[in-house]
């Protein structure tokens, strides 16, 4: 009887460490496929702290803006439009403080 009661635990903790190991690497996975990915952009904010970094990326947003303002067309016509109908929105809102 007493033998039998030891096996049942043998396979007991046999199982749970079984499933434990099992859930450990399924939360892993997990993390590195949906976390992860996000985590390198903190990486970004965290790193501008350096002056060296915020000089790099700094020079990258000149660059992009440059390049922008090379476009005959900034913004798309669809863009225009809801930016102008949110002007229009605003400005009304705006006059309704100044009354």
């Amino acid at each position: 009887m007493r033998q039998y009661k030891s096996e049942n635990l043998k396979f007991f903790f046999i199982k749970l460490i079984s499933i434990s190991i099992a859930a450990i690497i399924l939360i892993n996975v997990l993390f590195n496929l949906i976390i992860a990915d996000k985590i390198k952009y903190f990486d970004v904010l965290f790193s501008l702290t350096e002056m060296e970094n915020r000089k790099i990326y700094g020079e990258k947003v000149r660059d992009d803006l440059k390049e922008i303002l090379k476009k005959d067309e900034i913004i798309k016509k669809e863009d225009k439009i809801l930016l102008y109908n949110l002007y229009k929105k605003l400005k009304s809102e705006f006059k309704e403080i100044e009354r």
